[in-house]
Order: structure tokens, then sequence, then C-alpha cells
């Protein structure tokens, strides 16, 4: 089984346990999907809980439902903003899931639960015993050691050195021990070094959960994340369902373009397309390099990426993404904008845009040109988390680049948004798919020991990915009856 679901009586006894001294109640798949169905004695207290604290309560708040408010709130819809056409240049539609109001301020703690709840509550993981090992380029690494923190157990969180700031003095506060690995957003290899190391050192005294491994990743994904997209679909007026025409997603740990996987069933003409930096171009032509594009690290391709579904590979310069950062943040930028007709609501919401979401709609405008799409095409894409994760990088660009003035916005708006053309792309063949499919075999087989067999599997076997969506059920009833037995007198 893809998801481990065998039951260790003994440690899932130890996890009931903790669990009930600590008056912790795990939320389901189907309760972040659509948490009208919460129970009202917790959604009340939510109403004085707030966003980040750390409070078992906020795994309820593990969805794209949330009350956009840092201080209590309830639920509502999907979390969801179109970029307006006077910015992409575009004629088609581009909407984009806001990841800022998860707890944490970014969506990965939710691939975190998805990866640990399962190990929680069929035993596979011991919370009085284990660390939980979250290894990661960014925010998986946040949002495993925040769920962590909120369940009671020790956490290690392990990022590259070159991570901005702010993720590393959040983590200082709420990890048990915080690694920083050598080099930034391209040395996955390294993070996976360090597992190993732990590892030898540590044995049975942790527990890894490797996003770009553990399917409990791409399934929060393909059903919390494809589920609120198909909603937000069914929300907007006017949007027929041939014409909704791709999802954009940086590749990162490969669990957020499986909601692509989620939509194709629905949406015949839909196209996927796994965007990655110009400047390490692993699946786009097998290269590799550096970047600043935080959050979608690579040189690899993730052991959870179901290469086959993807239609094309959208390569994007990270100097644009951090351009752009700055003419959203700064004085000047926001300004510039403003005077050529920008509406105030748009602006209000520039803060909502971090570097990987800046890259996900610079891709989103590439593909749009690419297949010379029209008004009433749309395009879907995430904004993984904020512009609060970079306050330090739009300072550290101004001390490289100098002043952002008038004529600097200028050329942001014009030369990273509304001239951004259809190089770096590749529409994939079926030996295109199959060539970025291979790569997998250099990481995952030589390296991290998984199979050539199961590498094959994933490829010829028709059914290895469809059987991972039917698991959510299951893992569902595993919490109920989990949950039972905590709330047991």
């Amino acid at each position: 089984m893809l998801i481990n679901l065998s039951v260790n009586e003994e440690v899932r006894a130890r996890n009931i346990q903790r669990c009930r001294e600590k008056g912790i109640v795990l939320p389901t798949f189907a309760q972040m999907a659509d948490p009208s169905t919460i129970p009202a004695d917790i959604k009340e207290k939510l109403k004085h809980t707030g966003l980040w604290d750390v409070d078992p309560l906020n795994l309820f708040r593990i969805t794209w439902k949330n009350e956009p408010t840092k201080d209590g709130g309830a639920f509502g819809g999907v979390n969801y903003i179109e970029v307006p056409r006077e910015l992409t240049g575009v004629k088609a539609r581009i909407f984009c899931l806001v990841g800022k109001w998860f707890p944490t301020g970014a969506h990965k703690v939710g691939a975190t639960y998805g990866c640990l709840a399962p190990a929680l509550v069929s035993g596979n993981f011991d919370s009085v015993n284990q660390q939980a090992v979250w290894p990661s380029t960014g925010n998986y690494c946040r949002g495993g050691a925040y769920n962590a923190a909120l369940l009671g157990c020790q956490s290690i969180a392990i990022l590259p050195a070159e991570m901005s700031k702010e993720r590393f003095d959040w983590l200082k506060k709420i990890a048990g021990e915080v690694i920083s690995t050598p080099g930034g957003e391209s040395n996955v290899k390294e993070i996976f070094d360090k597992c190993h190391e732990l590892d030898a050192e540590r044995g049975h005294h942790i527990v890894i959960f490797n996003q770009f491994e553990e399917f409990g990743n791409y399934l929060w994904h393909y059903k919390i994340t494809g589920g609120a997209i198909m909603e937000v679909i069914d929300e907007v007026e006017k949007i027929a369902p041939e014409r909704v025409r791709g999802l954009v997603s940086a590749t990162g740990s490969g669990g957020t373009i499986a909601a692509g996987d989620f939509l194709k069933l629905h949406y015949p003409n839909i196209k996927i397309a796994a965007v990655e930096a110009l400047q390490c171009p692993t699946l786009l032509r097998n290269g590799f390099g550096a970047h600043r594009i935080e959050g979608i690290g690579d040189k690899h391709v993730p052991w959870v990426h179901n290469v086959k579904n993807t239609d094309m590979i959208i390569a994007i310069d990270d100097q644009d993404c951090m351009d752009l950062l700055r003419l959203f943040n700064e004085p000047a930028g926001i300004e510039y904008l403003r005077k050529i007709g920008i509406a105030e609501e748009d602006i209000a919401n520039f803060p909502l845009y971090g570097i990987s979401g800046l890259g996900n709609i610079l891709a989103s405008i590439k593909m749009a040109k690419y297949y010379e799409m029209d008004e009433d095409d749309v395009i879907f894409t995430l904004l993984t988390d904020s512009e609060e994760m970079y306050t330090s990088r739009v300072t550290e660009q101004a001390e490289i680049q100098g002043e952002f003035d008038e004529l600097a916005a200028a050329r942001a708006l014009a030369g990273c948004l509304h001239h951004q053309a259809i190089d770096g792309v590749l529409e994939l063949t079926y030996y295109e798919r199959l060539r970025v499919h291979n790569l997998k075999y250099y990481t995952w087989v030589e390296q991290q020991g998984r199979t050539y067999d199961e590498l094959n599997a994933q490829w010829y076997d028709r059914t290895y990915w469809t059987e991972i969506p039917a698991l959510a059920d299951q893992i569902d009833a595993l919490i109920d009856s989990f949950n039972k037995e905590v709330l047991a007198p």
C-alpha cells in the first residue's frame, strides 16, 4: 500500500492516550474539504483562537476555507483571487488559490498533515517516543514543526541555510531542532543526505516524513486542493467546463500538482503545467543550477509527481520574480500601479503574493500566450504563501539593485509581466514525459532505495495512481475511530 495503514495497536494506544491528555481531536479529509461538517463546539472555540496560535484546535483550520483573518474567524468559501488583466496582459482569466490564510501562512501545513495523520492514527508514528523529521526547502518543515507542536510531539526541521530569515526565526520558536543544510533552494540532495545521517544516528527514535516521496502529500492536494479549485469553478459565473484550460503549479515536492490529476477527471481540455526556475532547468533540459524562487526545490523529480499526467513544462527567470516582489511591495511600485489605474482592491491583494506564487502567475501568462487563449478561457494556479515570508528579500534586493523608482516599476510591469513570452515552454509528447519520468531513477533508485519495479509501475501500471485517492476514506475511518477512543470517558 502506498500509504501504510497497517495498525500497530501498542503505539496507537499511546497516541490515543497522549491526545486524550492534551484534549486533541483530529480533523478528517472530509472536514478539511467541507468545514461546515466540523462539530459546532470546535467552531465556537475557534472564534477565540488566533490563526497561528499553537493550539490543537487549529488542526481544524487546515483548509482553503478559513475566514481571512489572523484572529478568531470562522469558515467560508475557498480563499481565491483573480489577477487583473491590467497586470497579466493576457485575455485569459487567471485565478489563484490563496495560501496565506492557513495556519503558518502557507498551504504546506496541509501536506504535512496528510503525511502525519495516517501514521499517527495507525500507530506507524509514536508521538511519545519518536521525533518527526521534516525535510524541506521551506514551508513544509514549517508546517510539519507546527503540526508536531500542536500534537505535543518533538520535531526536527531540515532546510537549506540560504532560505529566508523569516523562516528560520519562526522555526526556532516552534521546532524541537532546526538543522540547516548547505546551499539554497536547489540543494535537495543535501537534505536527503542529512536524513540518511539522522537515520544512521537515531534509528527507530525518528520517523522521516519526506514530502518528496510521501503519498499523503499527493493525497491531500488531490482531494483538498483539487476539490477547492472545482468549487471555485462552480462559484464563478460563466466558466464553461470546456473553458477550464490550465492548472499551473511549481513542481516543488510534486504534491500540489496532484490537484491536476483530480481536475482532469472533470475538465477534458485542461492542461497541467509544471513550473521550475530557468536557472535550474531539470525538467526542461535535464539541467542543474541554483535559483531564488524559494519553495520549489529541484535538481530531481519528486517520487510523488505523476509525470505521465503532466502536459507541459514552463521555466521562469527568477529575477522576474524578484522584480515583481519589489513592484508589489515597494512604495514607488504600488504608487505607479495605482497611477496607471490598477484598482485599490487589487492593490490590497499584493501582500498575498509570495515569490513562488509570482512564478506561478508568470507561468500562467506563458501558458495563456502559448495556447493563444481568449477571454472565455480560465487558468488556475496557487499563491502558496505570501509576502510575509519574504520581507527581508525586499530589503536585500534594494541593497543589491538600488532604489526602486517609477522607472523601475514601469520596467518591471512591462518586462516581467506584459512582455513575458513563450520561451522556456515545452509541450510534452509521450516520450518527453517518459524522459522526465526516467530522471527519477537517478535519485530514487540509485540514491534513495526505491526499486526499479516500482519505478516502472508508476509509468506502466494503470492502477498505480488511481489507487491513492480511495485511501482518503480509509484514513477518515481510522481518524473517526481514533477520535472516538480519545473522547471516550
